[in-house]
This record gives C-alpha cells, sequence and structure tokens, in this order.
C-alpha cells in the first residue's frame, strides 16, 4: 500500500480532468471491500482493497445537491435548464486584500462585483460611510505602488463618484448578493465556482444554500480484466493516486478500430483478441462478420487508405443488394444506358453529363397551350441547355407567360432512301432543328451511348460523373465466387476513401477482408501471440475485394455525403392554369419522319386487297354470304322474365334474308406505276358489291 493519503473516490475523481489521464488509483477502504460484489448498469463490479483501477476517462453525467441546513441529497442531470445565484459568504474579510485573494472566482473574470463596510472609512478628503455599497470596477496595478481597487459609490438621484481603496485598508469587508445566475454546466466549467454555495431560483423548493458536487461516470481498465469497466463516481470507496508508483504495471489496453490506426506500422502483424464485438445490427452483410465474436482472435496484417466503390443492384429486384467494392476489383464494365421518366430527370443528368443524347421510348402528344412538343418513338434528343420558353395562351392578366424548359436538338437519323433522295437527305442532315421541353413535362427516354469499351472499376471514377449505370461483362478470377457477375444492371452511387484494416483469422491466414474502421464498432486487445507462419515467411494474401453491406449502410452514406451540399431543386409543377382542359394532338409530323415510316410499313397482300384509295377509313366488313337456302344455325336463347313467367317461348323473330347476289371472284387489280401510292386499288365491282350487302343487312 503506497503512503498517500486516501480520499474518497468522488472527490478525487471531481479533481481531475482528461487532460491528466490516464491515472492509477489503489482502493484503500471503504463500503464496498473484501471482494464484494455489487450491480451497475447490469453489470457486475468487484472492488477489493488494494485493487489497482487505471482511469483512462470520465464523463460528467450529473450534479448532486446538497442543501446545508438538513443535508437532504438530491441529483439533478447535468443539462437542468434551471439558474442558480451565488451565496455571499457569511464571514466578513479584514482586508481589501484578504477578499480580493480569497475569492473563489477568478478577479478579473468576476468584476464587477459590490462589497460593503460596516466602519467608516476615509482616503483623503474623500470619507466614506458605514453600510455604504461599493462596485468594484478594475484593479489597479502600478510599478513601485501598491495595487488598489477602483470602485464606484452610488449615491442619491444616480449620481456616482468613483474612488480607489488600496489593498492594506483594514475593516469588515462583505460582499453582497449578485445578479448574475449561472446554469449547473456553466458552474461546473469553472473551478472557482464548484467551491461556492448556490441558491436554485425561480423556485420555492430550494431556498435554502446548496453545495453542488459533480457526479463522474468513470471509465476504468484493471490489471485482472480485459474490458473496460463503467461506474459512477458517487461510490462510497476511498482511493489513493498511485501513478508514479505503479507504471510498470501491466494493463490490457483496450483499442477501437480507431485507436488502431494510429498504432505504430512497426506494430504489425500481429495477433489480437477481440475485447467487445461488433452491435447486433452491424451495417455489413458478409461471411467473416459472425465470426467476430468476443475472446475470439484475429490476425492484424496491415493498416491503409483504400478507395472503394458503393454499387447498388436495379431497384425491380425483390431484395435489392448493395457492395462496398475496392479499386483493386479485377473485374470488368461495360455501361449501361440510363432510363429517365420525365423531363426534370434528364435536366439533372444533364447537370452532371454535358451532351447529354437520349433516345424517345414512349409517344408524347403535342399540347399547344402547355408548350408540350410531340415526340416519336425512336427519335434522338441532345440536351443543350436549361433555358425559359414562353407560353402560346396569355395568362389571366393578358401577359405571356414563360416557364422552365430543357432546349434540346432534335438529331436526324440515316434513312436508307431511294438515290434520288440523296441531295434531300443531305439538306435535312445539315438542318438542326431545337425544340423545348417544359421541366414539368412527362416523358420516356433512354441514354444513348457512343462506346461499347470495357473499363476497370478505377477509370470509370476518372472518366464519368457518378451516378453510372454498368454491367460486369468479364469477373474477377482471383475471386472463388464474384458476386457483383451476373447482374443485368449495377449502378455506382458513389466513391470513398476509408481507412481500413486488412485482417484474417489464424485459421486461415491468407484470405484477408479489409475492416472500414468507420463503419464497424469493436474494441481489441494487442497479445503477444506468435503469428501461425514462420518467422519472416508470411503468406500471400488474397483479399476480398467485394463486401455486401445493408440498406443502413447505403442511408448513412448518403447523410454523409450531402451533409454540407445543398438539397437538390424540388421538381417543377405542372401549370395547368393557362390550359383550357382541351389536348390538341399533334396533326403536325415532318415529311422525312412521316414518308420514313410509310416505307417501313408497307402493307400485305391480305391488306392491299382491302385497302382504298379514299383515305376515309373503310366501313366495316359484310357478314359472310349465305350460299344455300338453309338458314343459318340459330344460337339457343336465354329466357327473358316474361318467358319465365307464362312458361311459353315468344315467337322467333328471325327474319329470314333475301338470296344475296353471286359471288363475285376477287380480281386482281395491277398496281398504277404512275402512281405515288405503294399499295394496290379494288375494282368498282368489289365496293358495289360491299355496298348492297350492307344495305341487305337487318339488325336484331
Amino acid at each position: 500500500m503506497a503512503c498517500t493519503t486516501a480520499l474518497p473516490l468522488q472527490q478525487l475523481i471531481a479533481s481531475l480532468d482528461n487532460t491528466c489521464l490516464p491515472k492509477i488509483l489503489q482502493v484503500c477502504s471503504g463500503v464496498y471491500f473484501q471482494g464484494s460484489i455489487y450491480e451497475i448498469s447490469g453489470s457486475e463490479v468487484c472492488f477489493s482493497t488494494g485493487d489497482l483501477i487505471k482511469v483512462i476517462g470520465i464523463e460528467l453525467l450529473s450534479v448532486c445537491c446538497e442543501d446545508i441546513s438538513n443535508n437532504d441529497k438530491f441529483e439533478l442531470p447535468i443539462n437542468h435548464t434551471g439558474k442558480f445565484r451565488v451565496v455571499p459568504e457569511a464571514m466578513p474579510y479584514s482586508t481589501v486584500e484578504e477578499m480580493m485573494s480569497l475569492r473563489p472566482v477568478g478577479l478579473e473574470s468576476s468584476l464587477p462585483f459590490t462589497f460593503t463596510s460596516r466602519s467608516k472609512m476615509t482616503f483623503g478628503d474623500f470619507t466614506l460611510g458605514a453600510g455604504r455599497a461599493l462596485t468594484v470596477v478594475s484593479i489597479e496595478q502600478r510599478e513601485g505602488e501598491e495595487d488598489q481597487v477602483r470602485c464606484r459609490v452610488h449615491g442619491q438621484q444616480d449620481a456616482s463618484a468613483e474612488v480607489c481603496i488600496p489593498f492594506s485598508s483594514q475593516g469588515e469587508f462583505k460582499e453582497c448578493e449578485s445578479d448574475e445566475c449561472f446554469t449547473l454546466r456553466e458552474i461546473m466549467s469553472s473551478p472557482h465556482l464548484c467551491s461556492r454555495r448556490f441558491h436554485l431560483i425561480n423556485t420555492t423548493k430550494c431556498e435554502r444554500p446548496l453545495i453542488l458536487s459533480p457526479i463522474y461516470q468513470v471509465h476504468a481498465i484493471m490489471n485482472l480484466r480485459k474490458n473496460v469497466l463503467k461506474f459512477p463516481s458517487s461510490l462510497e470507496v476511498d482511493v489513493v493516486d498511485v501513478t508514479d508508483l505503479c507504471k510498470d504495471v501491466n494493463f490490457v489496453t483496450p483499442l477501437s478500430l480507431t485507436e488502431v490506426l494510429s498504432q505504430p506500422a512497426e506494430s504489425f502483424p500481429t495477433v489480437v483478441e477481440i475485447l467487445e464485438g461488433p452491435e447486433s445490427r452491424s451495417l455489413f452483410k458478409c461471411s467473416w462478420l459472425p465470426e467476430l465474436s468476443q475472446s475470439s482472435h484475429l490476425i492484424f496484417h496491415k493498416i491503409e487508405t483504400s478507395a472503394m466503390i458503393l454499387l447498388s443492384s436495379p431497384k425491380s429486384r425483390k431484395a435489392q443488394q448493395y457492395f462496398l467494392v475496392s479499386h483493386q476489383y479485377g473485374g470488368r464494365f461495360r455501361r449501361r444506358p440510363r432510363e429517365f421518366n420525365s423531363v426534370y430527370e434528364l435536366y439533372v443528368a444533364s447537370t452532371q453529363t454535358p451532351g447529354l443524347k437520349v433516345s424517345v421510348t414512349r409517344n408524347c402528344e403535342e399540347v399547344e397551350e402547355e408548350g408540350l412538343p410531340a415526340l416519336n418513338v425512336g427519335e434522338q434528343l441532345e440536351v443543350l441547355c436549361c433555358d425559359r420558353m414562353e407560353l402560346p395562351c396569355e395568362s389571366s392578366k393578358g401577359q405571356k407567360e414563360s416557364i422552365e424548359a430543357l432546349l434540346c436538338q432534335r438529331l436526324q437519323e440515316p434513312y436508307d432512301d431511294d438515290d434520288d433522295d440523296d441531295e434531300e437527305e443531305v439538306k435535312q442532315e445539315d438542318e438542326r432543328e431545337e425544340i423545348f421541353l417544359p421541366l414539368y413535362m412527362q416523358g420516356h427516354f433512354v441514354e444513348v451511348l457512343a462506346d461499347n469499351k470495357k473499363y476497370r472499376l478505377r477509370d470509370l471514377g476518372k472518366e464519368f460523373s457518378l451516378p453510372l449505370d454498368v454491367k460486369v461483362v468479364s469477373r474477377d478470377t482471383e475471386l472463388e465466387t464474384d458476386p457483383l457477375f451476373g447482374f443485368a444492371c449495377l449502378r455506382i452511387e458513389g466513391a470513398l476513401s476509408e481507412p481500413i484494416i486488412q485482417a484474417s483469422f489464424p485459421h486461415r491466414p491468407d484470405h484477408c477482408f479489409e475492416i472500414p474502421t468507420q463503419w464497424l464498432s469493436m474494441s481489441v486487445s494487442f497479445t503477444k501471440d506468435p503469428l501461425p507462419w514462420p518467422s519472416g515467411q508470411p503468406p500471400k494474401c488474397h483479399v476480398d475485394r467485394v463486401t455486401e453491406v445493408t440498406d443502413s449502410f447505403f442511408y448513412e452514406f448518403r447523410k454523409q455525403e450531402n451533409s454540407d451540399a445543398a438539397p437538390p431543386p424540388r421538381p417543377p409543377k405542372r401549370n395547368l392554369s393557362s390550359s383550357k382542359s382541351c389536348k390538341k394532338s399533334s396533326s403536325k409530323v415532318s415529311k422525312k419522319s412521316s414518308k420514313h415510316r410509310a416505307k417501313k410499313s408497307v402493307p400485305t397482300k391480305e391488306l392491299a386487297d382491302l385497302t382504298l384509295k379514299s383515305k376515309r377509313r373503310p366501313p366495316a366488313p359484310p357478314p359472310p354470304a349465305i350460299l344455300d337456302d338453309q338458314p343459318p344455325p340459330v344460337v339457343p336463347r336465354k329466357h327473358s322474365a316474361a318467358e319465365m313467367a307464362t312458361g311459353k317461348a315468344l315467337p322467333n323473330t328471325y327474319v329470314k334474308m333475301e338470296e344475296s347476289t353471286k359471288k363475285v371472284p376477287l380480281c386482281v387489280i395491277e398496281t398504277d406505276v404512275d402512281s405515288d401510292h405503294d399499295y394496290e386499288t379494288v375494282d368498282d365491282t368489289l365496293v358495289t358489291m360491299v355496298q348492297k350487302a350492307q344495305e341487305n343487312v337487318m339488325f336484331y
């Protein structure tokens, strides 16, 4: 036992701060001694006389308030919102110097403060009566002269004067109660205020003086235990400080993963023991995570900073997956076109990808009142910039209304036309048609990619902006199973650079994995166990370069990525005030596109036989001709309610059709070579037959 003065644990801990830690304390005596076991916050703690405790951290939890009049005690949380006022000392001071030197609060920081003198004081021609209040404004310190306090004397009708009182002035001086109030946190942060007594104001509970004592949560380790102890400083245990006497005592030092990063490079590789495993709700979904349990061992090979990419699987899958992939991944990627469901999505993508080109995947009708142009499937657009456009309709105030729109350029497609149209094609290719797409317009587009190149993962992040859709076209051959290979599409969500620990298990020292220290909470301790390989012959390590993570990891990554960034603008709403609720279909189609569609949709022989020269839609086909005198088969009728009531069937309303004209075979009409149409016509005889058949039909 060290020959040092023993102090209560509460008093000694209150005199410490985190800058002077760690401290080694030895248990002397108290309520908890001789192996007594007690439970604190669900964990058993045992202190015996002579035990060594290494305090590695203290955390202020609450404040103990003791009523001086009846020794009643109660606790208040450190964030208590009540205010406290300093209680003046009851015993008077004999000199000004004693009053100033014994003030618990610092001199300059506590100014101004007020005191009174019980006796009359005379300074030259100036006399102060007894009981006059004096407010200390400043301290006058001059070289070669006695220190003085400059005080303000308050007289009648708000008149005031200043007087300098030497420190050696004698009398009975007593400080007055101040109107200044403090919170618990302010009191506990000042060593001078902690030693004062206080009134709790704005309450009737504690009008009597209180002594405030901080209660800390002590973080400590013991030489016979491996886990970190947490106990309050209010335990009734007497301890002594033996830090200087026990410097050579070996304590198991728990280290977090971030603390492992601060260890020198010469400390690796080494064998560590897990003191506290990761929490049950982890951010990772990988094979090595369940083996990180308490008391198990790991090999820490080295520490480094690794560049990683966060990938996500398509949202259409039942369970969306996320992967953290190292830049050392050996597979090859190919870009995949992105899909957009609105013009606003095009605008957001164009800010990240200048010169974005897309193809229309669904027809859009023209609505002139709202500025919506007509778009046809297969048209290609190049996004130029975001601008404003004027609507053709006037607003309620009689003015033209302008809206935000995306300025795009229609890209001409090469067509396989006849040689006679070569000059027309060259002319059309020179034309550059520009259109405006309102940001609120709904549409369906797909990105047009020009290259079919294979990329490494680290090259994709350098050449293209994220997010980016890709597909793995060749797997990483160094991995036993490549979880990325087989996905039709993967999205690169973002890039991150993380400090990692390359680790492995002792039974498989060559199969390594990377532990991102910022995303995994775990406590370990360095051991002196030998490495599981011959000295100086480390194995060739194979590192898992793909780690599956949970959706919680993805959301936390998004929070950190966008913590300082401004939120994206809200998509604009469609303005229907200028619309007259009547949508006009697009009737103006370019000659080139209409001609191209006509040439692509050449009718077959069967359709050509039924095509008329008229642009009007042909009438419905006639019913099949009756070739004999037998009536057509009668379909069984459903019985009506009248039939069910009378039990008799109603007369048949079938009327025999007149004998149809004789069947006339269709004659093949030769195509008019001079006509501009590419389809055949029907003879006038067929037209007459069709019209007569329609007149003979009686509907019932």
